[in-house]
């Protein structure tokens, strides 16, 4: 007998650098959600819209069907007030926002916008009711209007100029009907 050894030689396998489709679109939306998670916060941290830029734009479509576009609102001042049928702090507001809006409305210059905030619209007429607001009021339709001015709550109030230019921001509410034309008489005398 013969010892015949078999012997089988292991060719080695070619090393092919094949692309791991699925790891890298894995990394890649990795890496697409931290930059979007980046911006978000570093946007947090900015705090509100600054005043002395120009205030963002927005369209706010009122429970009563009109719509309004800040840009379209050019040569008037505008009080944009951000409120909440459940928020305490706007109901001390309330009555001084309504007397501040029918002593500016007849002359046409200035324009109060309430914009609702993560509220229902049930509840939001039955406030804008119960304080007898009569100034234009919408909902803030996928918090759009409050992202873009970065609010962080309610109530808060814009106050934009003639140009458009933000001029003025109070983010806790106001405490008097002075307080509010004090803030609205100077864009008046010095448009």
């Amino acid at each position: 007998m013969t010892n015949e050894s078999t012997h089988t030689t292991l060719q080695p396998t070619e090393n092919k650098s094949r692309p791991r489709w699925g790891r890298l679109l894995a990394w890649v939306g990795l890496a697409l959600l931290l930059g979007i998670v980046g911006l978000a916060l570093l946007r947090n941290q900015e705090g509100p819209v600054q005043v002395g830029k120009p205030a963002p734009d927005f369209t706010l479509t009122s429970f009563d069907g009109e719509t309004f576009t800040l840009s379209e609102l050019r040569g008037k001042v505008v009080v944009a007030n951000f409120w909440a049928s459940w928020c305490k702090p706007c109901e001390q507001e309330a009555a001084d926002l309504e007397t501040a809006w029918r002593a500016y409305q007849p002359g046409g210059e200035v324009l109060f916008l309430g914009i609702d905030w993560t509220d229902t619209e049930p509840k939001a007429k039955a406030y804008l009711e119960k304080f007898d607001i009569t100034y234009p009021n919408g909902p803030d339709l996928g918090t759009r209007i409050s992202q873009s001015y970065r609010t962080t709550g309610v109530p808060e109030t814009y106050i934009i100029d003639q140009q458009g230019i933000l001029r003025y921001v109070k983010l806790s509410p106001f405490l008097s009907l002075q307080e509010i034309q004090n803030a609205i008489d100077p864009l008046l005398t010095n448009p």
